[in-house]
C-alpha cells in the first residue's frame, strides 16, 4: 500500500526537535528518490503527522518503543473527522504503513538499533470488487461520441482509445511523451510507472491509428511556444492534469448517455474484466496493468464469478 492523496485532519503544530527534524529530512529525501511525487508527498505528510504526535508527548523519534506505537495505533482507531465520523480502515492502514516504512528506513540506515514497528499489525482491508465496469457496447458509445473534426476531438479520441487498449493509470497516461509511442510496432512504453518500474504495453490497431492521427493532425496545433514535452496536451498546450483527464472521460460518458460514475480508472477495471472474459491469461493481464502482486490482478476473477452467478440465477431452472 502506498499513500498518494493525504487525508487532512487536525494535528499538533509546532517545531520538532533538531534531532528528529534531521532524521525526518533524511527520510523525506529517500522517498523523493524512490517514489513518484504524489506518493512521496503522501509518505512525508503522514510521517510528519506521526512525528507531531510524538512531539506532543515529548518522545524523540530514535527513542520510540513498541508500546508508544501501540498507543498511537489505539488513538488512530478512535480518531474522528471534523464531522464526527471515524476515519476509514483504509486510512488507518495507510498511516500505519507509513510508520512502519519510516522505522524500516531508520533501522536499515543504522539510525536505530531496533525496529519498534517490526511487529506492528495493520488492520485487514476488505478486498472490494470494482464498483463500475463498462460493457463493450458502452465503451464503443463513448469512443464514438468523440468528434474527430477538431484537434481536441482527435486528442480525446486518442486518450479514450489508449485507456481502453492499455488500462494505464491516469498518472501514467498524463506523463507519456511522444517518444514513448511506437505506432508502427503498436507498442507504448510506460516510464517509471507505479513502483518506479518501466514496462512496455501493446496497443490495439484502433489505439495505434488514433494516436497516429492525433500526432500528425492535432498535436502540432495544440503545441504552444513553450512546447510541453508531453504526449497529450491541454487546450492551450500545457500539461494535461489528472483532474482534467477525468473531466474529459466523464464528459464523453455523459455524451454517450452512460449513467454510471465513469472515471479514468474505470477503463482500467474494464480492460482487465474484458480481457479475462476473453480468456486472456491472468499473468498477461498482470503485466499489462503493471501489478506488482498477482493477488491484485486476481481480484478481477471475482468479478467474472459474480457475473456467472447472476447468469445462473436468471437462467438456470434451479437457480431461482
Amino acid at each position: 500500500m502506498t499513500p498518494s492523496s493525504p487525508v487532512r485532519h487536525e494535528s499538533q503544530q509546532g517545531p520538532m526537535s533538531t534531532k528528529t527534524e534531521r532524521l525526518f529530512k533524511l527520510y523525506g529525501e529517500d522517498v523523493e528518490q524512490r517514489y513518484a511525487p504524489r506518493t512521496a508527498e503522501g509518505y512525508r505528510f503522514y510521517a510528519r503527522q506521526f512525528l507531531l504526535w510524538l512531539r506532543a508527548r515529548g518522545i524523540e523519534l530514535n527513542a520510540v518503543r513498541t508500546e508508544d506505537l501501540q498507543a498511537f495505533q489505539r488513538e488512530l482507531y478512535t480518531r474522528r473527522r471534523k464531522d464526527g465520523r471515524p476515519y476509514s480502515v483504509g486510512h488507518q492502514a495507510t498511516v500505519l504503513t507509513v510508520v512502519r516504512h519510516l522505522f524500516r528506513f531508520l533501522y536499515r540506515r543504522l539510525y536505530i538499533v531496533k525496529d519498534p514497528a517490526a511487529s506492528l499489525e495493520l488492520p485487514r482491508l476488505e478486498k472490494r470488487l470494482p464498483r463500475v465496469i463498462l460493457s463493450p457496447q458502452e465503451v464503443l458509445r463513448m469512443l464514438g461520441s468523440a468528434r474527430q473534426k477538431t484537434p481536441t476531438g482527435l486528442r480525446d479520441r486518442a486518450i479514450l482509445e489508449t485507456f481502453y487498449a492499455t488500462g494505464l493509470r491516469v498518472s501514467e497516461l498524463a506523463r507519456l511523451t511522444p517518444y514513448d509511442v511506437d505506432t508502427e510496432e503498436r507498442v507504448l512504453r510506460v516510464v517509471l510507472g507505479k513502483g518506479r518500474k518501466d514496462r512496455n504495453v501493446p496497443l490495439t490497431r484502433a489505439a495505434a491509428a488514433a494516436l497516429e492521427h492525433y500526432l500528425v493532425k492535432a498535436r502540432p496545433k495544440l503545441v504552444r511556444e513553450f512546447k510541453a514535452p508531453y504526449l497529450f496536451l491541454a487546450d492551450k498546450g500545457g500539461f494535461l492534469h489528472c483532474a482534467v483527464l477525468n473531466k474529459i472521460v466523464r464528459r464523453y460518458a455523459k455524451k454517450a448517455r452512460i449513467k454510471k460514475h465513469v472515471t479514468c480508472h474505470t477503463f482500467r477495471h474494464t480492460v482487465a474484466t474484458h480481457l479475462l472474459k476473453g480468456r486472456a491469461d491472468i499473468r498477461h493481464i498482470q503485466v499489462l496493468l503493471g501489478h506488482r502482486s498477482l493477488g491484485t490482478t486476481e481480484l478481477y476473477t471475482r468479478v467474472e464469478i459474480s457475473d456467472l452467478k447472476e447468469v445462473i440465477r436468471r437462467a438456470h431452472p434451479r437457480g431461482r
